[in-house]
């Protein structure tokens, strides 16, 4: 709806702005467009009009006078002016698409969409069938025919008012009628109800008019319907619900009660389904009831179904009399006996093989036996009974009737000579004859005769009628046509040309005698098929038009377009077949493999060289597509191939084999042996039949840089060949190491020093001269040059005193250090030291009395040394100036 909606708001705003376009007031001559109430957009024909304007008077005269007062009034009216009539269109509009998405909403089904309505239909079916299935255990064999008419109510043309040949909308009253469950717009049927009593009532009088109540016919099936049975509400097909409102999820027209109508022919029950259209289902209901024939037991069955055989035989006598009948058990009356068997005629004449079930038959042969006269034989073809008498005997009468004779059978009745008196055919004069036997003559007196119409007289035989030739000009009862008969009394009969007028359906004409009023619509019904012809829908004629042909469920048989031999399963349809997509299949010329594509016969191709527009308003043509069959594309199967290195085997496109690199690094192995091949995978010559993948060939790279092989431990020196396979040869480049003594610088080949053990590296290290180390006993190391501590095996020879100092002895220096000797101190050392404590003891005062002497001379002597020391430090020092951030600190 919002869709809709949008376009129509579209369409209209496109109008208004070409409308504004063509009422441009610049351009002079005061012609305006104004939008009509009626929804008319702006530049309709309808809406132009000329001639002076206030709103062109006033932009007129602001061109010439721009700077005048009323110029500003003016554009302010002009734009209310505009904008009023702007809303007043887009009210019109906005009343028309709503108008329009009413309609599209409302519309039967053939306005719906197929997805939409498949899945819908079935709902709504389900839902009107639910009780019915509900009650009897889901057996809906017997709803087809219901359903047929439920269905048509979802079909596109289905439902079409006969007399007005249009579609039967949702939103539109109608009315059904109980004969033939047509359905008819209820104003269409109220005009024909109204028009039929009319013609029918129109030969009387106005005295007579309306004393009558005078049928009115269906349109379809011609059921009569009384006078007060013209419809004039709308109900629903139950007739429960006047007026039912619109439901999407109802059957059309339906109030969605259960609909409770008596069966027909009535059983006692009421249909249980939801409010439809189209005659009640049978009877669904259980009930217990026996065979025809009143032999089996009763069973439940349908009350619909509830006459039933029990396929045996009947057994009941014939009418002959003599057999019995031996069909199953049947419904009504026994057939005739089929038996056949010799039976006489009537008379007994004849024998002949008849059916047993006419026992009775005549010959042809004539009875022939003598009456009880004697004289004359019976002459009735073979009879029952007695002959009778003869019927010459007894009285009879003569030819002119008036004279009776007793006669004998064997003599004849005379005539009695009177005048014969009858009537002649005229019906007006007599016979003027004697009695005579056999027919009167004409009558040949002479009258004057009046024609049939009454206009005209004339003397003639009075046997000859007289019709003159005046024709007669009344309208017949067609109002049509006059009679043109000759010498019409005046009951001019019905028009008996043929009304030939075209019918609603635009196909046929009436095949009714002229007629006033409308035609019947027309009777035909036309089946609207599928493209295959298997699946049809029948719609009345003239809507075969504007039906949609039904969905189709059978595949399409058409052959196909393309190489294969069968083309893919899909529905029946109009119009060409999908494209194909089935695998193409092709054999390919170079490969000889099959095309895997999808078929491609008939390609849609975008044709090429379209002409582009010459002109900025030429509006550029819509690209056309031919259709033509393409090549198979390259082949596509994938085959292994191994690259030019022979590094890998890779899937290529069949088209596309050949030799390829696959852009890893080659990496074989160089004449070096130390370094791989850096280029490109390539292509590698064989030599020497060596056929090994990680062997350089003649178009790898040659190693150009220097050996880069790892040099022995120690060995400072590069390799002085270049990239080489195999070990580096011995360095002969002389070394400078230290000496262990850290003193002496020695020159050594490199190789001796790199393949000596930790000995032979001790001595190519060795200076020959004397440790310089000093050892902790402070004497110099005695060891030549050596790795390592200096031993402590120190043998120089030291001096070691006593105690008191005053023996002396010269003794190793290891020996002393470990404490292994020691000097003591013998009695003439000991007696010296009392000596010396004696003295000392004497000597004490004097000491004491000396040192505080000494010690303040030393006092003042520093206080000296203290001022001089201050002034010459004034005099060295500088003033430095402190930083901001010190001074802070």
């Amino acid at each position: 709806m919002e869709a809709s909606w949008r376009q129509v708001a579209g369409g209209r705003g496109r109008a208004r702005a070409r409308g504004r376009a063509a009422a441009n007031p610049s351009s002079g001559n005061g012609v305006h467009v104004r939008g009509a109430g009626g929804g008319r957009e702006k530049g309709s024909v309808g809406a132009i009009h000329s001639g002076p304007s206030p709103g062109g008077a006033a932009a007129a005269g602001s061109r010439h006078s721009p700077a005048g007062p009323a110029a500003p009034q003016t554009s302010a009216a002009s734009e209310l002016m505009s904008q009023r009539k702007f809303e007043e269109i887009k009210k019109a509009n906005q009343a028309a698409a709503r108008k329009l998405v009413e309609e599209q909403f409302s519309s039967s089904s053939e306005d719906e969409g197929d997805e939409d309505f498949e899945g819908k239909q079935g709902k709504i079916v389900a839902n009107t069938f639910i009780t019915y299935t509900a009650q009897t255990d889901g057996d809906t064999r017997e709803l087809e025919r219901t359903k047929q008419y439920v269905n048509e109510a979802f079909q596109a043309g289905a439902m079409t008012c006969l007399i007005c040949i249009a579609s039967v909308k949702r939103n539109q009253a109608v009315w059904s009628c109980s004969g033939c469950f047509c359905i008819f717009h209820m104003p269409c049927i109220q005009k024909w109800a109204k028009d039929s009593q009319f013609l029918v009532s129109s030969p009387l009088t106005d005295d007579d008019f309306g004393k009558r109540d005078y049928p009115w016919p269906c349109p379809k099936c011609r059921f009569e319907y009384k006078r007060s049975e013209t419809p004039s509400r709308y109900y629903c097909y139950c007739e429960k619900v006047e007026d039912p409102p619109l439901d999407p999820w109802l059957v059309p027209h339906s109030c969605g009660q259960v609909c409770e109508r008596e069966f027909k022919p009535p059983c006692g029950h009421k249909c249980l389904l939801l409010c439809h259209p189209g005659p009640c289902p049978p009877c669904p209901k259980m009930v217990t009831t026996t065979c025809y024939c009143k032999k089996a037991k009763p069973i439940p069955r349908r009350c619909s179904a509830k006459e039933w055989s029990c396929q045996l035989p009947c057994g009941r006598k014939l009418l002959c009399g003599q057999h019995k009948c031996e069909n199953p058990c049947h419904a009504g009356s026994c057939q005739p006996c089929p038996r056949v068997s010799r039976q006489k005629c009537v008379c007994g004449k004849k024998v002949a093989e008849r059916s047993c079930a006419s026992p009775l038959w005549h010959c042809d042969q004539v009875c022939g036996k003598t009456l009880p006269c004697g004289n004359h034989t019976c002459e009735q073809v073979c009879h029952v009974g007695a002959c009778g008498e003869c019927p010459r005997s007894g009285k009879r009468f003569c030819p002119c009737q008036k004279s009776r004779f007793s006669l004998p059978c064997t003599e004849d009745v005379p005539t009695c000579g009177d005048s014969c008196d009858k009537v002649l055919e005229c019906g007006i004069h007599r016979c003027s004859q004697r009695c005579h036997r056999g027919s009167c003559e004409t009558c040949r007196q002479e009258v004057e005769k009046h024609c049939r119409c009454g206009k005209h007289t004339k003397r003639m035989p009075c046997h000859r009628p007289y019709l003159c030739e005046t024709k007669c000009v009344k309208m017949r009862d067609c109002q049509k046509h006059q009679c043109r008969r000759k010498c019409c009394p005046g009951n001019c009969p019905p028009c008996d040309q043929n009304c030939g007028r075209t019918l609603g359906c635009r196909n046929h004409k009436c095949p009714s005698v002229c007629h006033r009023g409308s035609c019947y619509p027309c009777p035909e019904t036309v089946d609207v098929k599928c493209n295959c012809g298997n699946t049809k829908v029948t719609v009345p004629c003239g809507r075969e038009r504007t039906t949609r042909p039904p969905k189709c469920k059978e595949l399409c048989s058409r052959s196909p377009t393309c190489h294969h031999t069968s083309q893919e399963k899909h529905r029946c349809h109009f119009g060409s077949c999908p494209p194909c997509h089935q695998p193409c299949q092709k054999v390919l010329e170079k490969c000889g493999h099959l095309c895997p594509v999808p078929c491609h016969d008939q390609a849609l191709v975008k044709q090429p060289g379209r002409q582009q527009p010459t002109v900025p308003w030429e509006q550029p043509s819509e690209p056309t597509f031919i259709q033509t069959a393409l090549p198979c594309p390259p082949c596509l199967v994938p085959i292994p191939t191994e690259c030019l290195g022979k590094h890998e085997v890779s899937p290529l496109p069949c088209h596309a084999v050949g030799p390829y690199s696959c852009k890893r690094v080659c990496g074989r192995t160089l004449d070096c042996q130390n370094h791989t091949c850096m280029k490109e995978c390539h292509e590698v010559t064989e030599v020497d039949g060596c056929t090994g993948k990680n062997k350089a060939g003649p178009e790898c790279l040659h190693c150009e840089e220097g050996c880069s092989k790892s040099r022995p431990p120690g060995c400072p020196h590069p390799c002085v060949l270049p990239c080489h396979p195999g070990e580096c040869p011995p360095c002969v480049q002389m070394l400078r190491i230290k000496c262990h003594c850290k003193i002496t610088s020695l020159y050594v080949e490199c190789r001796k020093i790199t393949t000596a053990d930790e000995n032979g590296k001790n001595l190519l290290s060795c200076c020959k001269n004397q440790c310089p180390k000093e050892l902790p006993c402070g004497h110099r190391c005695k060891e030549m040059c050596h790795p390592g501590e200096c031993p402590f095996n120190c043998n120089q020879k030291v001096k070691l005193r006593c105690p008191c100092k005053r023996i002396k002895k010269e003794l190793q220096c290891n020996k002393v250090r470990e404490n292994q000797v020691s000097i003591e101190c013998d009695s003439t050392c000991k007696e010296m030291k009392r000596k010396a404590s004696e003295v000392s003891v004497n000597r004490t005062p004097a000491l004491i009395k000396c040192n505080k002497n000494d010690t303040a001379e030393l006092e003042a002597f520093e206080n000296r040394l203290k001022g001089r020391r201050k002034k010459n430090r004034k005099r060295d020092e500088v003033a430095v100036e402190l930083s901001p951030w010190q001074k802070y600190k």
